[in-house]
């Protein structure tokens, strides 16, 4: 491929309305599995979050007070393991040019469904009642917490107004800050709706799911991760001709 095609794939990536038009759609799938995995990890591995790091933070300094039913070392292990993530994110990422960056964020994106794949084979069965020190826990907090800090780094990096995919605080603050009766004119009211509407759908069907299977809850993580990834790599492939 001659350098004056090259170009025109990166301007083509950078402006073609498939690709504007997945990426919402993308996005708001990976906030619904953040939805499903703070379900898992918070109802099923020991009350710690591996997507919220700002909720895993106070857990830990919760825990270092000595709160009964939550753990230094199963928060940790999610807050290093995010670390760790969001470093490899990063270094996919960090190659990436203002025209390049959907390809790139789709590499960091695949890297995440591999492992809630782990996560998900690991998983089997998993029972609540584990010892407090049992490896199978802390594998599954440390794969969750890889996938999302991995995922996290790229979202980062692309920065779309209002889907995050992890954290909906300043989400609600803009629909807040932002509304009429605030003197605003609601802009992007119905992404910051979505993804609102994305956690709370994702949470509420890991919280069902894991009453039958935490592994069953983690496949669904896995194949909607896939799902989005899949679409956003779609909608970016080279064209035929350009």
């Amino acid at each position: 491929m001659s350098n004056s095609n090259v170009l025109g794939w990166l301007l083509f990536m950078a402006n073609s309305p498939a690709t504007e038009k997945v990426i919402p759609y993308a996005l708001l799938g990976m906030t619904v599995v953040t939805g499903l995995m703070d379900a898992v990890s918070f109802l099923s591995l020991g009350h710690v979050f591996t997507a919220n790091m700002t909720g895993n933070i106070v857990f830990l300094a919760f825990a270092t007070a000595h709160v009964s039913g939550l753990s230094i070392a199963r928060s940790l292990t999610a807050l290093l393991a995010f670390l760790v993530g969001a470093t490899l994110g990063g270094r996919v990422m960090a190659r990436a040019s203002a025209d390049s960056q959907i390809r790139f964020a789709a590499r960091a994106f695949f890297l995440e469904g591999v492992f809630l794949f782990a996560a998900s084979f690991c998983g089997i069965g998993y029972r609540g009642d584990l010892p407090e020190h049992s490896f199978q826990p802390f594998a599954l907090i440390a794969l969750t917490a890889l996938a999302m800090g991995t995922r996290n780094a790229a979202i980062r990096k692309l920065a779309i107004p209002d889907l995050t995919t992890t954290v909906l605080t300043l989400t609600i603050t803009g629909i807040g800050a932002d509304s009429s009766l605030a003197n605003g004119n609601n802009p992007r009211f119905a992404r910051r709706a979505a993804s609102l509407a994305a956690m709370f759908l994702g949470a509420a069907l890991g919280a069902v799911v894991i009453h039958y299977s935490i592994s069953a809850a983690l496949w669904l993580a896995t194949v909607i991760s896939a799902v989005s990834c899949a679409a956003l790599f779609r909608s970016g492939r080279t064209p035929d001709k350009l």
